[in-house]
């Protein structure tokens, strides 16, 4: 269910304030200049709450809200009104007729979510029915270390992403950089001094923009009552240090919900396309595993029926990359989907060294792959032709 915020201000500068407040909810935001335009809204969209400015031309917030109270169907609608420093004295005016709460201007964002979170359940974007990220789209990542040489570490580790890191020394500094950027993932390291690391940890679970921001703990394998420590807080995910990079990624990348299939299946000009990374590891073996069958069948469900299985960046065979191999031309026979693999000569050899592997059939390029299910493909059926005349018809 998306909510519904109407704001109500003359202010333009207040109703880009609110919109960006809420951009990265699941919400709705519906604006107006003035009462009348703000009850001709309410009746139209029905909102979920009104922020009402007190002070507007044509008609001021108590008169509208004196009239929202009167209409049956809008009685109901929660509002909170916004006042300037000196108009104090309007809570009491507005409070008689029926108010959930008020903000003095000026106000910062997080005030207006709280005071809204309080009567809406707002969630992230994230959180909702939205299309997840791809592994592909850029993510804000916030690093909390007090060593510089673990944050470069991380940050060269992860250069090949399209994601943008920021690293930061302080929890001052980490606060100040989550008002600048609300971050897609937050790691800390439980190295911070006073206690930083835990104290940080509450206050982004205390602000509704960060509530539900997964947030990773950074700490010395060694170091095994701090891990219990921030399992028992409710840190996301623990990522002990020496840091092994790629685990860090695929955790990260799975606590973010980002699609990963991207990496390893595209189509391409009718082609469905299986692209094995260099470093074929388990976490990547893991995650093509997952992801094979519901590719396949969407492809086949828009009308591909033609695959290539491309291997040739595959520096050296073991049994999980031979199984993947096994189970994605399974898949394809089940789907009836044909197909070609390619690979280079080490990848060609070694398959040659196996009983199972030895009758391979590889191609040296993708063109070349391309070429093949080209020149393979049934012919196309002329219109009210036989099915069984037009398959036997030479290609």
């Amino acid at each position: 269910m998306r909510y519904r915020i109407l704001t109500v201000d003359d202010s333009k500068t207040v109703r880009i304030i609110v919109r960006k407040a809420f951009k990265a909810f699941d919400c709705d935001i519906f604006e107006s200049a003035n009462g009348v335009e703000g009850l001709a809204v309410a009746g139209k969209e029905t909102p979920d709450v009104i922020l009402l400015d007190v002070t507007m031309p044509v008609m001021d917030g108590v008169e509208m809200l004196t009239k929202l109270k009167a209409d049956p169907q809008l009685k109901g609608i929660p509002v909170v009104m916004l006042t300037a420093e000196g108009g104090r004295d309007n809570v009491l005016k507005v409070a008689k007729i029926g108010v959930r709460d008020y903000i003095v201007k000026p106000f910062k964002e997080d005030v207006l979510i709280e005071k809204i979170g309080r009567i809406i359940d707002l969630k992230p974007l994230s959180e909702s029915g939205a299309k997840p990220k791809s592994i592909l789209d850029s993510c804000e990542v916030l690093i909390v270390e007090d060593k510089p040489v673990i944050i470069e570490q991380i940050k060269d580790g992860l250069k090949h992403t399209p994601w943008r890191l920021t690293g930061v020394g302080t929890v001052g500094e980490a606060t100040e950089a989550c008002a600048r950027q609300i971050p897609d993932i937050v790691l800390i390291s439980l190295s911070l001094p006073d206690d930083g690391a835990f104290k940080l940890f509450r206050n982004l679970r205390a602000n509704l923009k960060t509530k539900y921001t997964p947030i990773f703990a950074l700490v010395v394998k060694t170091e095994a009552a701090a891990q219990q420590q921030a399992q028992q807080t409710g840190f996301s995910a623990i990522a002990t240090k020496p840091l092994e990079i790629p685990d860090l990624e695929a955790k990260m990348a799975k606590a973010m919900n980002l699609d990963t299939s991207p990496r390893y299946f595209t189509i391409e000009k009718g082609l469905f396309l299986m692209r094995l990374p260099e470093n074929c590891s388990p976490i990547a073996v893991n995650e093509m595993t997952n992801y094979l069958k519901p590719k396949l069948a969407e492809a086949v469900d828009a009308g591909v029926s033609r695959a290539i299985i491309d291997a040739h960046e595959v520096k050296g065979l073991n049994m999980t990359i031979i199984k993947l191999l096994f189970q994605t031309m399974q898949t394809c026979r089940e789907l009836a989907m044909q197909f070609s693999l390619v690979g280079n000569p080490q990848i060609v050899a070694e398959c040659k060294g196996f009983e199972d592997t030895r009758n391979w059939s590889f191609f040296e390029s993708m063109n070349d792959a391309r070429a093949h299910l080209a020149a393979t493909a049934p012919a196309p059926r002329e219109p009210g032709r036989p099915a069984e005349v037009a398959a036997a018809a030479p290609a």
